[in-house]
């Protein structure tokens, strides 16, 4: 399963139900692209197929949206 949290610009943001073991984190993809960025603090993890402006922008969204995404880890991995 993979709880989607947000979806911006054709991009979805998700994480996997099984990666209750690793720190919060949310999954960014696009197509055949996706980028991987750690929440605390935000760290890009990997990248497979977005260039540099498209990971600038991602990287904002993921700041933007921290509150929202590390709710939605918290609520799904803690409750």
């Amino acid at each position: 399963m993979m709880p989607v949290v947000l979806r911006i610009d054709g991009k979805r943001f998700f994480f996997y139900s099984n990666e209750s073991q690793e720190p919060p984190h949310i999954h960014v993809q696009q197509a055949e692209k996706e980028a991987k960025f750690w929440l605390e603090p935000v760290l890009m993890a990997f990248n497979h197929g977005f260039n540099g402006p498209e990971l600038r922008r991602i990287e904002r969204l993921v700041f933007e949206h921290k509150h929202t995404l590390l709710e939605a880890w918290n609520g799904y991995f803690t409750d």
